[in-house]
């Protein structure tokens, strides 16, 4: 009887040893993820900005290019805003049943899509790091961004406003936010530093919302879409 329990005691010892090991894993993710950094956009009245664009810049590994889509649908881009490293490609499937003309005469990248339906275009490389508005021939309302970027991170808020950023090395860093209603006396980017624990709140100054599109009638609209 002695000997049994003698052998079994090993056994406890070591549970409780993966008990702590677990405990310790566990607090340790906990703290990193009460303690990472976080930024928030809100706009000069405190209202969160969706479709933020936040690059920041530390030493990492460049991003690899992506394959994306932008795709229209009922006379619009979907999305409206995509952030995309160098050297990316995206297409531009229409899903709508009309026929669309998308083109770019950005800095970063000008191109042109000619009139087509069904049949997507090949996708178009985006060599230089910048911003790409996008516009259609047929319907002057449509307007989408490509922000293309060099930076180690980037990404969009969401509905919220916010983004968790990854693990961050310590020290500050070179953080800029760009949104399509940015105000251009803010040189198009707001720019500022975050460490790896900041929770950092961005206000941004907003140009004014532009006039609506005129209301067309039917007969308008119809031809309109056959052109």
């Amino acid at each position: 009887m002695p000997t049994t329990m003698m052998q079994r005691r090993p056994f406890y010892g070591l549970t409780s040893t993966y008990i702590v090991l677990l405990f310790l894993l566990v607090s340790s993710l906990f703290n990193a993820a009460a303690f990472a950094a976080q930024i928030t956009i809100h706009n000069a009245e405190g209202l969160p900005l969706e479709n933020a664009v936040v690059e920041v810049y530390y030493d990492t590994e460049a991003n690899q290019p992506q394959e994306q889509n932008i795709y229209q649908r009922d006379a619009a881009f979907h999305p409206k805003v995509l952030t995309v490293p160098t050297g990316s490609y995206v297409a531009f499937p229409n899903k709508d049943t009309t026929r669309h003309h998308v083109y770019s005469f950005s800095p970063a990248k000008t191109f042109d899509l000619n009139l087509y339906l069904q049949e997507t275009p090949p996708p178009v490389r985006f060599e230089q790091a910048g911003i790409v508005v996008l516009g259609c021939n047929i319907h002057d309302h449509m307007q989408a961004f490509i922000v293309v970027s060099d930076a180690p991170y980037a990404a969009i808020t969401n509905a919220d406003g916010t983004l968790t950023l990854p693990v961050l090395p310590s020290g500050q860093h070179r953080v800029r936010v760009w949104h399509p209603r940015l105000d251009d006396s803010q040189q198009r980017w707001w720019e500022g530093t975050i460490t790896d624990t900041d929770q950092l709140d961005v206000r941004l100054e907003l140009s004014a919302l532009p006039p609506p599109e005129p209301t067309l009638s039917p007969l308008q609209q119809r031809f309109k879409d056959a052109s």
